[in-house]
């Protein structure tokens, strides 16, 4: 199976934006090779703007294209984008500006560039602002998608990517659709909701469960802001056995979200999988899965416990 980072999902289709829409922008914080986005800045330098080191000056320019009409998208290091949080607090979400924030190699999945690099609160505290949606692909097409999705939708995202390849699991006809979770495996024991790289693993984790008996549904929850809650209350009620899997602290992420569409809805068994409040080390993302129990067999395990004491 062919594996891609999302962030190159990302570069492909901002390239391919900006070939039909001479509306579009992009900017970035020094970091256009890593993000993807100098796929577009060679095409289109006319259209893309280098801001430096400097992401409060990212989302400030950003805020003012968006401003005069623009489809801005604004891209830098997950961890980096909060540098300017203050910025898009009050300028860009307040204002429900058509600012699209990229943020890359998030989680612990960018591995061996240690905590400090690591961006594992960043969904809380974008999910945390009025008027901003907050959206992870789980492959390079799904981000592809997403990109597009966010040139009609107006009004503030945060679009959180990773720095390692991973499977793609979607053909180039996935209809992607903001707000609507994807069924992926269907089951009846558990549910797991998962987003980024964790849909992997969820799937993964599935077919170890199926081996001992156990068959649970497995859904990418791509948009954590709006989430798809009529699914997950459906689903819920079918299998009274609701898992999360993040690459995320565990407070303020997929997690929570899903909680408190259950606390208010409809009140069942939950086990919440992610970093337990704790920040990681570096080393390699697999070595990291597996310590911090973010990998398939871990997933499994967790389930399998969480199943039996049902």
């Amino acid at each position: 199976m062919e594996k891609l980072a999302t962030r190159d999902g990302y570069g492909k289709a901002l390239l391919e934006l900006g070939k039909q829409n001479q509306n579009v922008v992009a900017l970035d914080a020094d970091l256009s090779d890593s993000t993807r986005s100098e796929y577009f800045a060679k095409q289109f330098p006319d259209r893309f703007f280098s801001m430096g080191i400097a992401e409060q000056d990212l989302i400030g320019a950003a805020a003012g294209l968006a401003f005069s009409g623009k489809i801005a998208y604004a891209s830098t290091f997950a961890i980096f984008s909060e540098r300017a949080y203050e910025f898009i607090r009050n300028i860009v979400s307040r204002n429900k500006l058509n600012v699209k924030i990229a943020g890359s190699h998030a989680g612990i999945f960018t591995g061996e560039d240690g905590k400090s690099a690591q961006a594992i609160e960043d969904i809380a505290i974008y999910r945390a602002l009025p008027n901003m949606i907050v959206l992870q692909p789980c492959d390079s097409v799904e981000a592809e998608k997403m990109v597009f999705a966010l040139a009609d939708y107006k009004g503030p995202s945060y679009m959180r990517m990773h720095r390692n390849p991973v499977p793609v699991i979607h053909k180039a006809d996935y209809k992607f659709e903001i707000g609507k979770g994807e069924v992926l495996k269907q089951g009846k024991d558990a549910v797991i909701f998962a987003t980024g790289t964790l849909v992997h693993e969820a799937l993964k984790a599935a077919e170890i469960l199926e081996k001992e008996g156990i068959k649970v549904y497995v859904v990418n929850i791509h948009t954590i802001k709006p989430l798809d809650n009529n699914l997950v209350i459906e689903l819920a009620k079918k299998t009274n056995c609701v898992v999360t899997a993040e690459d995320h602290n565990v407070i303020g992420g997929l997690g929570s979200a899903v909680a408190e569409v259950l606390s208010e809805n409809f009140p069942c068994r939950m086990k919440r999988i992610g970093l337990q409040d704790k920040y990681a080390e570096s080393g390699k993302p697999d070595e990291l899965y597996k310590k911090y129990g973010l990998d398939a067999e871990s997933i499994a395990e967790e389930v399998i416990r969480f199943v039996k004491k049902r």
